[in-house]
């Protein structure tokens, strides 16, 4: 079936809307980062770089590392804007930009988000590199999508709910896995946990300056809540969209944070430029031996 030029916007260049990219241009390894910024991070890392464009917060590089090609895309802040990402990133590796039609034969690209997060658990400390074994999404992205249930985890989410006094005013949560695959790249050099994606950074994080939260103690009420083993360890803006809409479209998906504030030790450290650089290095090396 041909999509229409409405639902698939592409320029007159014949790359994507918002991306900017062509298909030519994407690799089957994609590394995602919120600052356009920390592109540049990865472009001194790697060889052979073929292009660094940007629109709007949306920078894209691609270059080899190991001999391999690796394409690092900035997503700006928040699932709105992964949204955009996921979905374009897809298409174009599985859309074909001339027929508009999808392609008989799709591709599984390796997807892994490298951010930066705040720990909630006191044994975490900072500087740790924390892999998102799953991820909680408090957003709501993934309940506009057909499928929802098929990558959800069974059972979890009411039980958030009853621990955690979950209002029901609030967006329906969910939680996905990582990919196991992913998650034995990073086994032996991270912490594992289960990563809670926010739509803010201030009340949605239970950050309090002078508005106060529709629910008290936010960050007590994650912190205990427990299940079959998991624990709630970490607050970012992303994981949850690049898990729930990656896994929807068979692509496999992983998240390492470097853990930069302490919300129960109320610390952070913001000098961390050199063990960022370290995960870079890191997450470059395994996704592409």
């Amino acid at each position: 079936m041909r999509i229409p030029e409405s639902e698939l916007i592409i320029n007159s260049d014949g790359s994507c809307f918002h991306l900017h990219l062509r298909p030519e241009e994407l690799a089957d390894n994609v590394i995602l980062v919120g600052d356009p910024g920390r592109v540049s991070m990865f472009c001194e890392h790697m060889t052979d770089i073929e292009f660094d464009k940007q629109s709007r917060e949306f920078r894209s590089a691609t270059g080899k590392f190991n001999g391999k090609r690796v394409t690092v895309i900035s997503t700006g802040i928040g699932t709105d804007n992964c949204d955009i990402v996921i979905n374009e990133i897809d298409a174009l590796a599985n859309i074909d930009f001339g027929t508009r039609e999808v392609k008989k034969n799709l591709k599984s690209l390796n997807l892994l988000r490298i951010g930066t997060s705040g720990a909630i658990q006191s044994d975490i400390e900072l500087g740790t590199y924390l892999f998102s074994g799953m991820s909680l999404g408090c957003d709501g992205l993934l309940n506009w999508y057909n499928g929802r249930d098929k990558v959800c985890v069974d059972g979890i989410a009411e039980e958030f709910k009853k621990q955690v006094g979950w209002r029901k005013e609030l967006s329906e949560p969910y939680f996905v896995m990582a990919d196991p695959s992913m998650a034995e790249r990073f086994k032996d050099c991270t912490v594992c946990g289960l990563t809670a994606s926010a739509q803010g950074f201030y009340g949605p994080q239970g950050r309090v300056l002078r508005l106060g939260l529709s629910m008290d103690n936010l960050i007590d009420r994650f912190e205990k809540f427990e299940y079959k083993g998991w624990r709630i360890t970490n607050f970012e803006m992303e994981c949850s969209a690049i898990y729930s809409l990656g896994k929807l479209l068979g692509h496999k998906c992983g998240t390492v944070c470097l853990i930069i504030a302490q919300r129960h030790m109320h610390g952070a450290n913001t000098d961390y430029k050199k063990l960022m650089d370290g995960l870079v290095h890191t997450a470059l090396d395994r996704l592409t031996r």
